[in-house]
């Protein structure tokens, strides 16, 4: 005759990969499993008795958690929140999680069964596979409109060539001459807007390697003006990659966060311009759909006035600059970069933190012939 085992229950749901967390009829925090503990950061003895409101209910949501969790502690009313927005240690978590009522045998002490999925990383892949694909659409329309303009160009500069020498009379030369110099300003534009044809050509390098050349050049241009301080791993591995292509993404980044700082003088008067090169191993990381169990990560670090929040989303379609005299397509060519060696740049901003972050998958196999 089948005996059914003794199971320990609380053993079940801490093994639960599902976030669990138990309230009382005071709102307070009863019980949250291992899943929940290493969501919100923090211990069951450090949760217990604390509001639960305090972690459901964001300061500028229009939602009414309370009123919410009232109806269903009282009256049954199950319900589910998606892509919520819940603070937990001042740090801001996106969950889907169901709240239900749970019976205790006890007529006047029900509890209320709240469960949270974790949806952070689904939302950051879904948003980095949209802006991959969006950069890909414009850098083909960007390339379409280069060739386009690269065509008339030729013709105009030799009809203009034809001209000054017919008309064969220096003060039309200056005229002339405008023209030719103009043409070929917009030959150079249009040649950048097309990016390079190169292939990448892979060899093993230390990462470590082209960012000192960087270092270097920075600070040969700024005249040590500039503190740039290194947080290296040096335990980091060797990687196929371009090492002048790195250094071409990495040199962009750099300089156009010393022209950040040193072009907004308002800004920087209480601070020295500052830059930090730092590398890490960054597990976990999805590029283009894929999930990578290590990457390289570059962090390229400045204390300038950051990066407008209208522009954030778009500093890397081509084009797209905040600067009066910026071509926009600098970080648009070093995100295509990225791409080819399958890997990507991301940025986050705030006024005197920015920084833009390099993820290179260490384990992928590249041809090195």
């Amino acid at each position: 005759m089948y005996q059914q085992p003794s199971i320990d229950y609380r053993l079940l749901v801490d093994n639960m990969n599902t976030a669990i967390l138990l309230v009382d009829s005071q709102l307070n925090i009863f019980y949250l499993n291992s899943a929940c503990e290493a969501l919100f950061d923090i211990s069951l003895l450090r949760a217990h008795g604390q509001q639960v409101l305090n972690i459901l209910h964001a300061p500028n949501d229009r939602f009414n958690t309370y009123e919410a969790l009232q109806n269903t502690l009282h009256k049954g009313q199950a319900y589910t929140r998606r892509e919520a927005t819940i603070s937990v240690n001042f740090k801001d978590i996106h969950v889907d999680y169901s709240v239900s009522q749970l019976h205790t045998g006890k007529p006047y002490h029900p509890l209320l069964l709240i469960e949270l999925n974790p949806i952070d990383r689904m939302l950051k892949i879904t948003k980095e596979e949209n802006i991959i694909q969006q950069h890909q659409v414009t850098r083909q329309l960007i390339r379409g409109v280069a060739h386009e303009i690269k065509n008339p160009l030729a013709g105009i500069r030799g009809a203009t060539q034809l001209l000054a020498r017919r008309l064969n009379d220096p003060q039309y030369n200056e005229f002339t001459d405008i023209i030719i110099d103009e043409v070929d300003r917009l030959r150079i534009l249009a040649d950048t807007m097309l990016g390079s044809r190169q292939p990448p050509s892979y060899n093993l390098i230390n990462i470590h390697e082209p960012i000192e050349r960087v270092r270097a050049l920075v600070t040969s241009q700024t005249k040590n003006k500039i503190n740039i301080t290194r947080d290296y791993d040096l335990s980091l591995p060797e990687l196929y990659a371009d090492r002048d292509q790195l250094i071409q993404v990495m040199l962009n980044v750099c300089v156009n966060a010393v022209q950040a700082m040193t072009e907004n003088k308002s800004f920087m008067q209480q601070r020295l311009p500052a830059l930090i090169l730092r590398t890490r191993i960054h597990r976990l990381v999805t590029i283009n759909g894929l999930l990578h169990r290590s990457t390289i990560r570059i962090d390229i670090e400045d204390n300038g006035p950051g990066i407008a929040e209208e522009l954030l989303e778009g500093i890397f379609y081509p084009l797209v600059t905040g600067r009066a005299n910026g071509t926009g397509l600098g970080l648009s060519i070093a995100q295509n970069i990225m791409q080819q060696h399958n890997g990507m740049i991301a940025c986050q901003s705030i006024p005197g933190k920015t920084v833009f972050s390099l993820y290179l998958p260490w384990e992928s196999n590249h041809a090195t012939a």
